[in-house]
């Protein structure tokens, strides 16, 4: 089953009650589809408690811890594919074939899921 992986800029989105982004969402939940992201990507965006989507989108959602593993497998993306930001490393590496990726990111996105390598589709939000 395919999955959609949210970067930071796609929980902005949701954030700043973007419909565009909370349709998606929506058809994701309604047909079944797991929605994941990671904590580093919950640091990037979380600024506190007037963030009432955005609290009300990760309770909806898979929120991967970036541990020890996650970050090893996350530092050999980023020698493989020579870029450097590790929290979109490690959002690809958590991503299977088939799965969709929401960034407002493309192109790093897809410089490391060519490197990974993914077969994943990338969304720009």
């Amino acid at each position: 089953m395919s999955r959609i992986l949210l970067d930071a800029g796609a929980l902005i989105a949701l954030d700043r009650n973007e419909r565009v982004m909370w349709r998606r969402f929506a058809h994701a939940r309604l047909g079944g589809t797991h929605v994941v992201t990671h904590g580093g990507i919950v640091g990037q965006v979380w600024r506190g408690a007037r963030q009432a989507r955005l609290a009300q989108a990760l309770r909806s959602m898979l929120v991967v811890p970036l541990d020890e593993a996650l970050g090893r497998l996350a530092g050999q993306l980023l020698a493989a594919s020579r870029t450097r930001d590790v929290v979109d490393a490690a959002l690809v590496v958590l991503s299977r074939a088939g799965d969709r990726i929401y960034t407002s990111d493309p192109d790093d996105l897809l410089s490391l899921a060519g490197a990974a390598p993914r077969d994943v589709e990338i969304v720009p939000v």
